[in-house]
């Protein structure tokens, strides 16, 4: 497994995170690693899906976060499950009174 940063095609300009993945049959693959940030090192273990990043040429697969050594993303709080972050306990729905009692 190798970390590296690539760059997409040609009218979008970014650096993007990508990792080269050995998997369990013994294929190499390329995935793009979403979100901001990653604690991803050369010996990680990570869950992949055939969703690629569109404008990284070559990048047919991306990385789900939450899983095995892929951290969620820190202070993700909308869209968080795309990015592997739980619900805050927090955030809980409240009961709302119709009526108030004085």
């Amino acid at each position: 497994m190798k970390v590296r940063i690539t760059t997409p095609r040609k009218p979008n300009s970014a650096r993007r995170p990508v990792v080269k993945i050995l998997l369990s049959n013994k294929k190499q693959r390329v995935a793009h690693i979403p979100g901001k940030g990653h604690n991803l090192r050369k010996h990680s273990e990570v869950l992949i899906s055939g969703v690629g990043a569109r404008d990284l040429p070559g990048v047919h697969f991306s990385c789900i976060r939450g899983k095995y050594d892929l951290s969620g993303v820190v202070g993700k709080v909308r869209r968080r499950s795309i990015y592997g972050v739980k619900k805050p306990d927090s955030s809980k729905k409240k009961l709302r009174r119709k009526f108030r009692v004085s």
